[in-house]
């Protein structure tokens, strides 16, 4: 018995859970370490990854005010999404937010992205989205006294794009000097298509939306008329309940995002046309 007692007072005592460290029972705290690309033109949508801590629960990426698609896969640490074209296409630095399932800020990381004007399709629409309105006489005059401003209009935002003005397509000390190609709708649709392969232009019918991009010009022919009556720039393309849509900007009747479908269907019934594609 003696040696029993001896042996359970040596015995080594039943150990006891030690307490974990505040560090391992801390939650981690949700946050934005990067975001590749950071920049893009204010036209593109592109795939982004956003990597830092705590992002398994994110259900929605904004970028400023707009949402954008998770589009691979999300882990703790990872996020892919495919990043909007930037809100009317106008430059600008965004915050990006992420958002949980019930619409909830996770976090938001400041000045995050940044939408450029770069490329020449995007100072053209960005021009267009300018001075739809507000009309840029100081440089090239207002036609509308002769007989409408929509090709004035156009040639303008080719210019923006990156074109030269050449003997047969001008407009000088604003709109004292300009040829028929540059400001009369008929002129300028012969000019495109005498020069298409020069211009690296593209001829496809109102049907054929797939084939058409931010940038491209429509070429209206009014019901009961002969020759084109109206032009204008492409300045959105969306998909809509599978059907593509078309907005366009415009003199004349200013218009931002003008409703293609809208235009021939109900403005002018019955109207005809086609897209002038830019290649470069």
């Amino acid at each position: 018995m003696a040696v029993l007692a001896l042996a359970g007072c040596a015995a080594a005592p039943a150990s006891t859970p030690s307490s974990p460290s505040p560090a391992a029972t801390a939650k981690a705290t949700p946050a934005v370490a990067s975001v590749s690309p950071a920049v893009a033109s204010i036209v593109q949508q592109q795939t982004v990854t956003i990597t830092g801590s705590a992002l398994a629960k994110v259900k929605t990426v904004q970028f400023g005010t707009q949402s954008a698609p998770i589009t691979g896969k999300r882990t703790a640490d990872r996020i892919t999404v495919t990043a909007p074209t930037a809100a009317n296409y106008q430059a600008a630095t965004v915050p990006i937010t992420l958002l949980g399932a019930r619409g909830n800020v996770i976090v938001t990381k400041p000045d995050a992205y940044a939408y450029t004007a770069t490329s020449g399709v995007a100072k053209q629409v960005e021009y267009a989205l300018a001075y739809w309105q507000s009309y840029n006489t100081a440089e090239y005059g207002d036609l509308n006294p002769v007989g409408g401003d929509c090709a004035n209009f156009v040639s303008q935002t080719l210019v923006a794009r990156g074109w030269t003005m050449n003997d047969q397509w001008y407009n000088h000390n604003a709109a004292d000097d300009w040829s028929p190609a540059w400001g009369y709708v008929p002129a300028m649709d012969d000019y495109f298509a005498s020069n298409a392969a020069t211009l690296g232009l593209q001829e496809y019918n109102f049907d054929q939306r797939s084939q058409i991009a931010v940038g491209d010009i429509a070429v209206f022919t009014w019901a009961g008329d002969s020759s084109p009556d109206h032009v204008q720039v492409v300045t959105k393309v969306t998909t809509v309940n599978g059907a593509i849509k078309i907005e366009m900007a415009s003199h004349n009747d200013d218009f931002n995002f003008r409703d293609l479908d809208n235009e021939i269907t109900v403005e002018h019934p019955g109207a005809t046309g086609h897209f002038w594609h830019l290649t470069r």
